[in-house]
């Protein structure tokens, strides 16, 4: 069974609509990710599951650990914030959005166990530590504040921060944007290493085909709020068949 079924979600902000008539399905394990140029709707998409911005039409049908399911989209706001303290996580395009800058490294890992009331001091430690050994992060930066590392560091530190309570779902909005080649090289790797081992279920936005080929095993290409073609990843973009998407892979290879 899927872990998330989204029917027909459209949001409209007055005459302009962000996201028109979007369906698909997640599976655990499963890297889904959503490209196109900006303005696409592909971030407000991404909102609208995580239950930033709330869908005018559709349904949002999440299965939780138990087996419950859930409507997201008429979920009260408790449900949706015990969820993404617990099952399902977010990674924002700018780390320092999505870390506790005032708060040790540390800290930022351990906040989400203690949400779950795990209140053992070393045993919150121990856990940050390991945590930041999987993210490549030296253990002696554990009590440094997270404005002192360089930005691929931060990106690092909120994947650990939304990892370690062992979600079933994160939601990346653009995790490599504004990073060197150098760095997102290397960030890839470790997110599709981390996603192998804990068998977590991602939906990426990205506006980068390189990044969509390397993370994602099926793809949804957006324009104008609609979703004008999806399939398989390698499929889809060595043979895109609508004009859109051939107009995306082409201005990649022209580069």
């Amino acid at each position: 069974m899927p872990l998330l079924n989204i029917d027909r979600l459209t949001k409209r902000f007055g005459r302009q609509t962000a996201c028109l008539d979007v369906s698909f399905e997640l599976w655990p394990g499963e890297v889904l990710g959503i490209v196109g140029e900006s303005g696409s709707g592909k971030s407000t998409l991404l909102n609208c599951i995580a239950g930033r911005i709330t869908a005018d039409e559709g349904h949002i049908d999440y299965r939780t650990a138990d087996g419950t399911i859930i409507d997201l989209a008429t979920a009260s706001e408790a449900q949706r914030r015990h969820l993404m303290r617990t099952e399902w996580g977010f990674v924002q395009q700018h780390a320092r959005d999505g870390l506790r800058m005032g708060f040790s490294a540390g800290a930022n890992i351990g906040e989400r166990l203690m949400a779950l009331g795990q209140k053992h001091y070393g045993n919150l430690r121990d856990t940050s530590l390991d945590w930041m050994n999987a993210v490549e992060i030296p253990a002696d930066r554990i009590d440094d504040l997270p404005r002192t590392f360089s930005g691929g560091m931060q990106q690092r530190l909120q994947i650990a921060r939304n990892l370690v309570t062992r979600p079933r779902i994160v939601l990346m909005d653009e995790p490599t944007g504004g990073l060197d080649v150098s760095v997102q090289a290397r960030l890839l790797d470790l997110l599709r290493r981390l996603v192998q081992e804990y068998q977590v279920a991602v939906i990426v936005v990205t506006h980068d085909l390189g990044v969509a080929r390397l993370l994602a095993h099926r793809l949804m290409v957006m324009r104008r709020g609609e979703v004008v073609e999806a399939g398989l990843t390698d499929q889809l973009l060595d043979d895109p068949q609508h004009a859109y998407t051939q107009l995306l892979v082409s201005s990649v290879l022209s580069v």
